[in-house]
């Protein structure tokens, strides 16, 4: 064999490693965007996230409180001990497939931290959402399940008459002791604290750095009308112009006013809205050390 043969053939092979190592590197980067976006239009939220904090032009998002027309509000049956058990080793088998992160003790500990949230308006409508405890019958929620917005309210008629939180089984009265500048729904204001009498409830223990980055994981509980306090799971998304975080996950009714939890078990954001369309696209606003001042200036008034 000669040398320019050999030396030929030696080129040769290093073109089909080469060849061949580039064709896997593109066949991972298109199955890591494939993962990223889920498929081809499911990678639009984040130009739309981007376009949202660029340009004017407008991307319509709804709030996730849900929403019931006159007397068509029943109770909602709360589950059992069993059916509870049965939910926890469900959520503890999805946790274990899908990421594995939260501890069951935690994440039973927590959900027993949310209620489900209703208010009632003039014309005998309800509307239904979630609500955290803070302790000492505090609740942090979304300002748009409690109070009659401007932008749902154009006429100035509606309003909210009484507001309530279910507790083994029952509703209990609560009042809103303190609300955000939100006059419209998905607003980095929306939010809201109510009080009830103290309750026999786990406090949550709220975190206002929010120090997360992109595509961290997340926690989410919330209320889904036919299964009571339930949890999803998601990884955070960009922050808006207007102070909003948005994130990976669903937004379904009922969610508003849950809770957004950390790895710890920390609350950290509380959703209000989602992207409207057939995108899991959602928005959270974090909590701020705004909201737990409304307790304490509620409390000192009361103490003095």
């Amino acid at each position: 064999m000669s040398v320019s043969t050999a030396a030929h053939r030696l080129t040769s092979r290093r073109v089909v490693v080469f060849a061949c190592l580039l064709a896997t590197a593109a066949s991972f980067f298109r199955l890591g965007v494939i993962h990223a976006r889920g498929d081809d239009a499911a990678s639009r939220p984040l130009e739309l996230q981007s376009d949202l904090c660029q340009t004017r032009e407008p991307v319509v998002a709804g709030a996730t409180v849900g929403r019931l027309g006159a007397h068509e509000y029943e109770p909602v049956e709360i589950p059992t001990p069993a059916g509870r058990a049965r939910m926890v080793a469900e959520n503890k088998q999805e946790l274990q497939d899908e990421m594995g992160l939260l501890p069951v003790h935690l994440l039973r500990e927590c959900r027993s931290s949310f209620v489900e949230l209703y208010a009632y308006d003039n014309s005998g409508k309800a509307s239904y959402g979630t609500a955290g405890y803070l302790g000492s019958g505090y609740f942090v929620t979304v300002k748009h399940a409690v109070v009659a917005l401007r932008g749902d309210n154009e006429l100035g008629t509606r309003k909210i008459t009484s507001v309530r939180v279910v507790y083994k089984g029952k509703e209990i009265p609560a009042r809103v002791i303190g609300t955000d500048d939100a006059d419209v729904e998905v607003h980095t204001g929306d939010w809201a604290i109510i009080k009830t009498k103290e309750l026999d409830l786990p406090a949550l223990h709220v975190d206002t750095s929010f120090a997360y980055d992109f595509a961290d994981p997340f926690f989410r509980l919330g209320k889904d009308y036919s299964k009571g306090i339930i949890l999803s799971t998601g990884y955070v998304g960009q922050r808006t112009s207007n102070g909003l975080v948005t994130c990976l996950t669903d937004g379904h009714p009922g969610v508003s006013g849950g809770g957004v939890l950390d790895q710890r078990g920390d609350l950290v954001a509380i959703p209000i809205g989602r992207m409207l369309g057939a995108y899991r696209f959602s928005f959270i606003p974090p909590m701020r050390s705004e909201m737990l001042r409304k307790v304490s200036v509620f409390e000192k008034r009361n103490v003095a």
